[in-house]
């Protein structure tokens, strides 16, 4: 098992990952290793891992062109206006601030499915508030993060009802067969678990005051203009983020959504003309980091395929579980939180994850109830923790405007610990359960 070429390259990806070199370095490194090891060639699995980035080409514009509204959003000073009034809201209350961000969060996934659309928007403004109230962003960064995935892995709408047929057809296609209606109970517990870890971070771990300091020149430019007042350019920049949810619902286009609200701000003079090239540049700088981490992180998970090490992966298992469900359960959650670390998406990694869990699954007798929750909870560990994932690289792009958060040490490793870890406790108990 130590020398299978999936276990080895995620391994090098993490680490090289918390040693604080540069993700898409990390990524590219870890892919040549999985494919070296494995046989590939370097130059074939450059190759694979090129090819697998079109896959994710689309979610890549996407974010681009979601910065650039950000920015022009920003740039009418409506969210300093609502930052305003949060600040006057929760003046002391910097608990209940994190809260309220969570369930702001939760709400992008199933009622208003933008998904991390909302965090270059929302959260710059509101870093001098957090300076103010000396609160801890690894609170913060924990509570985006739940309202990113838990809201998806729980409800059957939005981005959760894709997520959940997702599982549906992955299942279905391996020869196991369970009611659409059912997953939602399977992976009702790993979401409560996500919930205490949730509340752990927030009331006690993450509790103390933190010191950021002053602020540098871009918190400067993101400060709360105390003077300003609704006017047009606000309402126009109201209904160009409606325009972007509406859109995106009919067309299911992120990218048109996103256009198409850009284009209301400019006819609507919010923008000027010859603010647009600023507008653009400034949203690349924002979320084109990410737009590229995740072409990068698809075709890493194109070169893991590619290796052939996955099924071997589960196999060299086999004879450690010895027909233990509860070894086999929690041996099969350990095997989907490298892959899925590595990969860094729950919907790109569900199909994997099944082809493996129910055959091995199915030898252990296991329920298809429990199959299901396993396969549910293992995907879902892709969503946190990994530093490939849009989970958890939107809201370090949020909290990191000002440069004074890390993507690995106050985004990652906290989000994996209160989330990855119950996920594994409370996903093996629904297991068992079922």
């Amino acid at each position: 098992m130590l020398l299978n070429p999936v276990f080895i390259s995620v391994a090098v990806m993490l680490s090289l990952s918390l040693l604080k070199l540069n993700v898409i370095i990390a990524l590219l490194v870890a892919a040549l290793v999985g494919g070296y090891l494995s046989g590939i060639g370097l130059s074939e699995t450059m190759e694979v891992l090129v090819g697998g980035m079109n896959e994710n080409a689309n979610t890549a514009l996407s974010y681009i062109l979601l910065g650039a509204l950000a920015v022009s959003v920003q740039k009418t000073g409506l969210i300093n206006i609502f930052s305003r009034n949060i600040s006057n809201l929760f003046y002391g209350k910097k608990l209940y601030l994190v809260v309220m961000i969570a369930l702001i969060a939760s709400l992008s996934q199933n009622i208003f499915p933008v998904h991390i659309a909302f965090i270059p928007i929302l959260i710059p403004p509101l870093l001098s508030i957090f300076d103010n109230l000396k609160l801890d962003r690894r609170a913060v960064s924990c509570a985006l993060t739940y309202g990113l995935k838990a809201p998806y892995v729980a409800l059957p709408f939005g981005y959760g009802l894709i997520f959940h047929e997702t599982i549906f057809t992955a299942l279905e296609e391996n020869g196991l067969a369970i009611a659409l209606g059912d997953i939602p109970k399977a992976l009702l517990l790993p979401v409560i678990g996500m919930t205490i870890g949730l509340f752990i971070a927030i009331f006690i771990t993450y509790r103390k005051e933190r010191d950021y300091g002053e602020p540098n020149n871009i918190g400067k430019d993101i400060e709360i203009d105390d003077t300003l007042s609704f006017n047009f350019k606000h309402a126009v920049s109201i209904i160009a983020m409606v325009s972007a949810i509406v859109t995106q619902y009919f067309t299911d286009s992120l990218p048109l959504g996103a256009l198409f609200a850009l284009f209301i701000m400019f006819v609507g003079r919010a923008i000027k003309w010859n603010e647009i090239n600023e507008m653009l540049n400034s949203g690349i700088t924002m979320m084109g980091y990410i737009a590229f981490v995740m072409l990068v992180a698809s075709g890493y998970s194109d070169v893991l395929r590619e290796t052939g090490g996955l099924d071997s992966l589960v196999e060299s298992y086999v004879v450690i579980v010895g027909g233990s469900q509860a070894i086999g359960i929690f041996v099969l959650l350990i095997v989907g939180l490298f892959v899925t670390m590595g990969i860094g998406t729950s919907f790109g990694t569900v199909p994997i994850l099944a082809s493996l869990y129910v055959p091995f699954g199915l030898s252990l007798e296991l329920s298809p109830m429990a199959i299901t929750a396993l396969v549910g909870t293992a995907g879902a560990l892709g969503d946190a923790g990994s530093p490939a994932s849009d989970s958890t690289l939107g809201p370090t792009a949020g909290l990191s405007a000002d440069k004074k958060h890390d993507h690995i040490w106050d985004t990652c490793v906290p989000t994996f610990i209160h989330f990855n870890i119950p996920l594994m406790l409370f996903g093996w108990l629904s297991a068992m359960i079922f």
